[in-house]
């Protein structure tokens, strides 16, 4: 999740979407041109930052949550797994996806069914043969057993995730962890599984700690576009100069619209389909 970040999927704001904010739960109505020009904005930024950024042409008519396309399916070096979305709303995306996957190459390992559930923002990739799974109310067991079976060469560590505000709320793994290189992640420690902040130490990952006041800005949610080479959401100023200071170079986008609104950070607005261990070019 740390190397060098070279194909992307995104999935552009779709015409009329921004009028169903209240059927997915959004904070408030996002302007669709605000929308819309912030979501370019962010896709110049991951180009100049050296990736091929590929725009999914598929629609998924009404869904304001499709914007998010982390979530609906899994990457592994073999394939998209197509996940089995815990939010219901949201349960047509990865068929949607899958003929964006496939046109960029990527084809189709499996697809989780019911009664299995899982979201991306529950899984965190460690390294290429271990991943966390957060068990929580968008991955549920059955959803963790189907990844197992069908990653039979990883190691799959559940992780129990606190109840926190209750089901209609958002809360992924990724809420609280986001690799920055394979020794180092940006986390909110106070709702971290006990399990999980000692597997990290038995891996001597430092920890980036996000302050209290900036875990509902999404300042945990920092997408990595290469070894300590982040991209985050405009604002958590502590969160960002902590990361400096561990040696990670920031670049920020703004998202009043796309992010904050929906509660989607720059992990949730992108799919990584390619990393290498190749050096970025300066």
């Amino acid at each position: 999740m740390t190397a060098t970040l070279r194909r992307v999927l995104v999935r552009p704001p779709q015409r009329g979407a921004a009028d169903n904010w209240q059927s997915y739960g959004w904070h408030a109505k996002p302007d669709p041109l605000e929308l819309a020009r912030e979501h370019e904005q962010l896709c110049e930024l991951l180009d100049g930052a050296g990736a091929e950024v590929i725009a999914a042409r598929s629609t998924d008519a009404g869904n304001l949550d499709a914007i998010y396309v982390y979530d609906p399916v899994l990457v592994c070096d073999r394939g998209a797994i197509l996940l089995r979305p815990g939010k219901e709303a949201r349960r047509r995306e990865p068929d949607t996806l899958e003929s964006d996957l496939s046109a960029a190459g990527v084809p189709t390992l499996t697809r989780l069914a019911e009664p299995a559930t899982a979201e991306g923002g529950d899984t965190v990739w460690l390294d290429a043969r271990t991943l966390l799974v957060g068990h929580g109310y968008r991955t549920n067991a059955a959803g963790i057993n189907a990844l197992r079976a069908a990653l039979p060469d990883v190691e799959v560590i559940p992780v129990d995730l606190p109840h926190f505000r209750g089901p209609e709320a958002v809360l992924h793994l990724m809420s609280l962890i986001s690799p920055l290189d394979r020794n180092l992640a940006a986390v909110y420690l106070p709702l971290m599984p006990v399990r999980m902040v000692e597997l990290l130490r038995e891996r001597d990952i430092s920890l980036v700690e996000v302050p209290d006041d900036e875990f509902e800005s999404m300042g945990p949610n920092v997408l990595a576009l290469g070894p300590r080479f982040a991209l985050a959401l405009e604002g958590n100023a502590v969160t960002r100069r902590r990361m400096e200071h561990a040696g990670v170079e920031v670049i920020v986008y703004k998202g009043d619209e796309i992010s904050r609104k929906g509660d989607g950070g720059p992990t949730c607005l992108t799919r990584p389909l390619l990393r290498n261990e190749q050096e970025r070019a300066e």
